[in-house]
């Protein structure tokens, strides 16, 4: 693909993305995060219950990198087809895309640790990926700063929220443990990037609109 992207190249990436997300199996590019055998022994006796709430917390974090997904691409969507200088406007899809990489790694992560708890992904998952869309493309249509620094404060929040499932996981479920940790690490980075690429400080509103919508999502999402 050259520097310039054309409105149907766009949305055919957007489309693809799309698809792959919500309906196609994830593939790492990283190997899962492993703990040793023994650790694996003792989380293999956990009780059903804690079971429960391992699948619980986990289908949150697989809804979460579902709607990371959306909010990059369609950021990268406004980025390719808004105001600018075209090389800058690609330059700034490219970065997005990238950090997207990591979230295929997280979504494919997450995947197995529902497979291995015997336990399922959120059935809403298109509807969070629509809504998700369409904030990251209002964000991409506000200006290569607000859309960085849109990035700055998800990643931030998202770091917040993975800290709270550390505290939350069984003691005994160290492979979904690994998993969260290792999201962390990626999304303290993603925020760092994004700040050091030009990011912007949002205005207390919509931060406050941000924790607002994901608390729905992940109230929901631990349910359905």
């Amino acid at each position: 693909m050259g520097v310039m992207t054309s409105f149907i190249d766009a949305t055919l990436i957007t489309a693809d993305n799309a698809l792959r997300t919500l309906f196609a199996p994830h593939r790492a590019a990283r190997p899962t995060p492993a703990v040793s055998a023994e650790r694996q022994a003792e989380a293999a006796q956990m009780t059903e219950s804690e079971r429960r709430l391992s699948g619980a917390l986990m289908r949150v974090n697989h809804v979460g990198e579902i709607c990371a997904q959306a909010l990059y691409t369609g950021q990268a969507l406004a980025a390719r087809l808004g105001p600018g200088r075209p090389e800058e406007r690609e330059r700034t899809a490219r970065h997005l895309e990238a950090a997207g990489q990591d979230e295929t790694d997280h979504l494919a992560w997450c995947q197995q640790r529902l497979d291995e708890l015997g336990d399922r992904r959120s059935l809403l998952a298109p509807l969070w990926y629509a809504g998700a869309l369409t904030i990251g493309v209002a964000a991409g249509l506000a200006g290569r700063g607000i859309s960085l620094g849109f990035v700055v404060e998800t990643e931030r929040q998202v770091e917040a929220h993975l800290d709270g499932h550390l505290d939350r996981l069984p003691a005994r479920d160290h492979p979904s443990q690994a998993i969260v940790a290792q999201m962390k690490a990626d999304e303290i980075r993603h925020a760092r990037d994004a700040q050091q690429a030009g990011g912007v400080e949002l205005p207390p509103p919509v931060k406050w609109a941000m924790r607002a919508a994901a608390k729905v999502m992940t109230t929901v999402a631990h349910r359905i």
